[in-house]
């Protein structure tokens, strides 16, 4: 059969636009050609977002976008525009915010119709190739909708006009409120627990997302408050997590979500994003309870990481796909069959026990709700309490289970892979920076923090411009597209986190240019906050603002909490007070529900309970300051004096050594101790217990 030629996304740099490039769907990029095209025949815009790893995606491209019919529908009548959500998040908030406003709910793909204007009047997410069970058929609703818009285009277009106008009024309205006080710091912790689900961990039912955030505001809630429910819940939580099905028992790494509350049936794919904030938040845990659990979690994160997601550049790939050979989690499940082609008798007789591998198979496929003879390797039980019931030595069990998971790797890795998205992301590698950063001072690894260096070097060097401003995406060694508030407030965050893993200057004083260039380019002057987009950035529709803390943090919310910690550690005052009216922007969102907006608590846990800033002068400051950093410090910030900080903050400049000895400066809440040279002294201080309740 004779290869289609290509359509226009064959030469896009996204891996998504280019799985559609054989369509036989006359697809556009976004861009003035498409649009110059609908305005010139007159035709509707049928916009279709999506990601590569994307599930249900790759469903109705098979139904619907390979298909002939539909295809004829779609270029007769409409001019089709590809969207990769991972490389324009601007254009897909704004109709996501359409897509939920229009039908309650909101997910990818996300397939909007619109004006040549971009005006939408039309928004759901998957459709079926033709309408079943009461669903509507993505045909009829082509059709239909074509028909409209050539016989009552007026009802059409005022539909499209009240979208927007509900669309620019919810954008408008401000939400400044008072101050954060200590009370919503309370209510968060209480949404939690009202949805912490006590048998599994996490919180809700399912479908059952990580949300790391959660987790690190929970610790931080802990060490605040001594409440040991707030640890209880975090401790538990992990554990489920990583002994679900979620974790990839024989590769290592976390996969997307859980379609289950037990934790045990994901959606397969894997994203750099959830990997690294999850690897934060374990290494947290670690240094909150000196936990090995937690610690051998955040080194088998960093393997897969490194081996799986790492180019050869030292900068991370975005994500793998969860299909291969046309199937979900083909290449992660395992027949009886196929294990007993690998393992000994005695090995799969212990596989049963502990991973739970059933002949018929141990899960129901989500579409039939039936087994099919595949299993998910899963635990139920912490390894000790299998090494007892089972009669070995957990040392023993733990080395037999390492054999048997060799051999299933060196089998598995003859199997099709899933997809890897190899573009990278300035959002997504900031958050690997902090958390490869974060990796490398609770467990003591410099490993860890070269490899967060060589990630964020590479930014720096390739996705920086001269005039300070960052790029969002690079592939096929190129950088592109003008970068968007979350790549600002992570690659800061991981700078930040990266200066006081390493206590390399360059480091934090590239946060403190990168910082000055988002307050330049993305602050909103009449209402606080921060835009998505720069000032000098496409406008699509509406300029928005987000604070709502997803499956990631939002950028505002990051931003809050860099600025307060740059501000108390330099001593700038500016830049606290626009991390506080950050908060404020936001205030009467972030106190209506405080749980949706868990990393803003983070900055108002600073704010309002206070931080300490440890500086250290002199040739042994470092040594001892990275040692007290292995203790789960999050209230403070770490510094060292050097020429190059001296020239940046006046604070720092005062601080001195005393008898030529390395002399410690612990200052709270505005103002500092006397001077010591006594790091234990200092931790004494930090750490009064030194028996793991909070100082």
């Amino acid at each position: 059969m004779e290869k289609r030629k290509p359509n226009r996304l064959i030469k896009e740099k996204s891996p998504y636009l280019q799985q559609h490039a054989y369509n036989p769907v006359d697809w556009y990029p976004w861009g003035e050609e498409a649009f110059e095209k609908a305005q010139r025949e007159d035709k509707p815009i049928f916009l279709s977002i999506g990601y590569s790893t994307c599930h249900w995606c790759h469903v109705m491209e098979r139904e619907s976008f390979e298909d002939e019919e539909v295809a004829s529908i779609l270029n007769e009548n409409y001019v089709p525009i590809k969207v990769d959500r991972e490389e324009r998040p601007d254009i897909d908030g704004v109709y996501m915010s359409v897509c939920h406003m229009m039908t309650g709910s909101g997910g990818w793909p996300l397939t909007v119709i619109m004006t040549p204007d971009k005006k939408p009047f039309f928004a759901g997410t998957y459709f079926p190739k033709e309408s079943i069970y009461g669903r509507p058929g993505l045909k009829d609703i082509l059709l239909k909708i074509a028909e409209l818009w050539k016989a009552d285009r007026q009802k059409v277009l005022t539909a499209a006009n009240q979208v927007v106008e509900a669309l620019s009024s919810s954008e408008e309205g401000s939400y400044i409120g008072d101050r954060l006080d200590e009370s919503v710091l309370h209510k968060g912790f209480s949404e939690l627990y009202h949805t912490y689900d006590e048998t599994y961990g996490g919180f809700g039912s399912a479908p059952k997302f990580p949300i790391p955030h959660n987790l690190i505001f929970l610790l931080r809630y802990y060490r605040r408050t001594g409440n040991d429910r707030a640890l209880s819940m975090v401790k538990h939580t992990l554990k489920r997590m990583r002994l679900g099905g979620i974790w990839d028992h024989v590769g290592f790494g976390f996969h997307r979500y859980s379609t289950d509350k037990e934790w045990l049936l994901p959606h397969f794919e894997k994203m750099l994003y959830d990997n690294a904030l999850l690897m934060f938040t374990y290494s947290e845990a670690y240094q909150a309870t000196k936990d090995e659990f937690f610690a051998q979690v955040v080194e088998e994160i960093a393997e897969y990481l490194r081996r799986d997601m790492l180019s050869p550049e030292g900068v991370f790939y975005s994500a793998e796909d969860a299909d291969s050979e046309g199937e979900e989690g083909k290449f992660y499940t395992w027949k009886v069959s196929e294990l007993r082609e690998v393992l000994t008798e005695e090995e799969l007789d212990l596989v049963k026990k502990v991973f739970g591998v059933e002949e018929e198979g141990n899960f129901l496929e989500e579409a039939t709700r039936k087994k099919v003879g595949k299993n998910i390797l899963h635990m139920k039980k912490e390894l000790a309490e299998y090494a007892n019931e089972l009669g070995y030595e957990e040392d023993v069990l733990k080395q037999k289970l390492e054999e048997i998971r060799n051999k299933l790797f060196k089998r598995r890795e003859e199997r099709v892979r899933p997809l890897r998205d190899e573009k990278i992301l300035t959002d997504w590698n900031g958050l690997a920076v902090a958390a490869f950063s974060k990796a490398g001072i609770a467990l003591g690894r410099k490993d860890l923090i070269d490899t967060a260096q060589r990630a964020a070097d590479f930014i720096l060097e390739r996705m920086l411009s001269e005039e300070g401003k960052l790029l969002h995406r690079f592939k096929d060694g190129e950088a592109g597209i003008d970068a968007f508030l979350e790549d600002y407030a992570y690659m800061i965050w991981g700078l930040i986190e990266l200066y006081e893993a390493s206590f390399i200057s360059k480091y934090l004083e590239k946060a403190i240019e990168l910082s000055e260039f988002v307050l330049k380019h993305f602050w909103d002057e009449e209402n606080l906050g921060f835009f998505q987009t720069p000032d000098f950035g496409e406008k699509v529709l509406v300029r928005k603002k987000e604070i709502y803390d997803g499956a990631t943090p939002s950028g505002n919310s990051v931003l809050a909490y860099n600025l307060v910690r740059l501000g108390r550690l330099l001593g700038i005052q500016e830049y606290e007070k626009k991390g506080e009216q950050t908060l404020r922007a936001f205030s009467q969102v972030i106190s209506s529900f405080p749980g949706a907006h868990t990393f803003s608590l983070l900055a108002a846990d600073i704010l309002v309970n206070g931080s300490f800033e440890l500086i250290g002068v002199g040739d042994e400051a470092k040594f001892n300051l990275l040692e007290l950093e292995r203790e789960f410090l999050p209230e403070g910030i770490f510094g060292i004096k050097d020429e190059s900080l001296e020239r940046i903050s006046e604070f720092l400049r005062s601080l001195k050594e005393i008898e030529g000895k390395t002399t410690y400066y612990l200052c709270r809440n505005f103002q500092c101790e006397a001077p010591t040279t006594d790091i234990n002294e200092v931790r004494g201080k930090l750490i009064p217990q030194e028996s793991g309740t909070p100082g």
